[in-house]
């Protein structure tokens, strides 16, 4: 699934100039928009079960996350491997500030405070009590982080595998390093126990009904932003970049400022993911950098389909409905079961299920005559 592979790339016209045109003419986003409008309606009105509102909630977060993906990977051609590195930002500072604010109500200090003998909490989680500044804590780390490995690599002209390498060679460190008890992030055993959320009971009924809202609006907003920048003049610039880098070089354009500014909205995007997930599972601990799950988030872009913003969404759900099917029916299928849609989306289906909506469903190798 290399990014430079041109068998898997999505088929991607023009973008119009017009963001109202442009969501004539992909029927796919705007039908997940009116999917995510009417799921809203009906989370407010239906008031189905608690676990099916919150698996609601975390499909929206996860949904983000791929779509933060898709828009380096499947519109400049940059496939990261590393993109839970700003997911684990998102949540790690999410965690900070409900264990932050819960101590400044209730008076008890967190688990791995009294763990590790200390009074206080680290200078560090200062101003953490504030919802506004922890969500731009969250966002502005991510982009500089973004920012710093991009320049580094962009400058240098890193790309392709190598860049994939190095970006999952960078979640892993961040994950042996989260590990440590002394960073004062809860160390292996991560952060978990946040009784309020704005002053309300974690897990009543109306938060968990108004989180899984807030990521599915959060997801809403994502997408309708993400279009109209690919739908412009700076979306042209990308699938020139991300066909042919050399020329759009050539032409006089800069592809370093390109690449770096996409890729710290895409990593602001993923932080923003995490901001959203974290409150509806309760928990975050250093599981979420190992290099597998950003491979699954590549996945579930190549299943729903690279370069279409609304094939991400597609994408992500149904792979992580299927694992939390899974999860509780056969847990130990799984790793099976990502295998083999890994084998289907390379050797069957090069753009997803988009393929199956053109019925292009021969594998690749017959349709290049080298099979029976």
């Amino acid at each position: 699934m290399s990014g430079g592979t041109d068998a898997v790339r999505a088929p991607i016209q023009a973008p119009p100039r017009r963001l109202g045109a442009a969501f004539l003419r992909d029927p796919l986003l705007a039908g997940v928009l009116l999917a995510i409008l009417a799921a809203c309606l009906g989370l407010v009105t239906l008031s189905p079960a608690p676990y099916l509102v919150n698996a609601v909630g975390q499909l929206a977060a996860f949904a983000i996350l791929a779509v933060s993906l898709d828009l380096v990977w499947g519109y400049l051609g940059i496939l990261s491997l590393g993109h839970g590195l700003f997911f684990a930002i998102g949540g790690y500072v999410c965690a900070m500030h409900l264990l932050a604010h819960a101590f400044s109500v209730t008076g008890v200090a967190p688990d791995f405070v009294q763990f590790m003998g200390w009074k206080s909490l680290p200078a560090y989680w200062f101003g953490l009590t504030s919802a506004p500044y922890a969500l731009f804590l969250a966002l502005a780390l991510a982009a500089a982080v973004a920012f710093v490995f991009g320049f580094a690599s962009f400058r240098s002209r890193v790309n392709g595998v190598y860049f994939s390498i190095i970006s999952q060679a960078l979640v892993y460190v961040a994950m042996l390093l989260m590990f440590r008890n002394d960073t004062g992030l809860g160390g292996n055993n991560g952060m978990t126990g946040f009784p309020l959320l704005f002053g309300y009971p974690m897990g009543s009924p109306g938060v968990v009904t108004g989180l899984a809202v807030a990521a599915l609006l959060a997801l809403a907003a994502v997408l309708v932003g993400t279009r109209a920048l690919v739908a412009g003049r700076i979306g042209r610039r990308m699938l020139a970049c991300r066909d042919d880098e050399t020329r759009l070089r050539t032409l006089g354009h800069s592809t370093t400022r390109l690449k770096l500014g996409v890729w710290c909205l895409s990593a602001t995007l993923a932080a923003l993911a995490g901001v959203l997930y974290v409150p509806q599972v309760g928990i975050i601990n250093p599981r979420v950098l190992a290099p597998d799950l950003s491979i699954e988030i590549a996945v579930w872009v190549a299943v729903g389909g690279m370069g279409r913003l609304g094939g991400a969404v597609i994408g992500a759900v149904a792979v992580n409905a299927l694992k939390f099917w899974l999860s509780a029916a056969m847990p130990e299928a799984w790793p099976f079961v990502l295998s083999g849609l890994v084998l289907l989306v390379v050797l069957g289906l090069p753009n997803g299920l988009l393929d199956l909506a053109t019925l292009r469903l021969r594998p690749t190798w017959f349709r290049a005559g080298i099979g029976p």
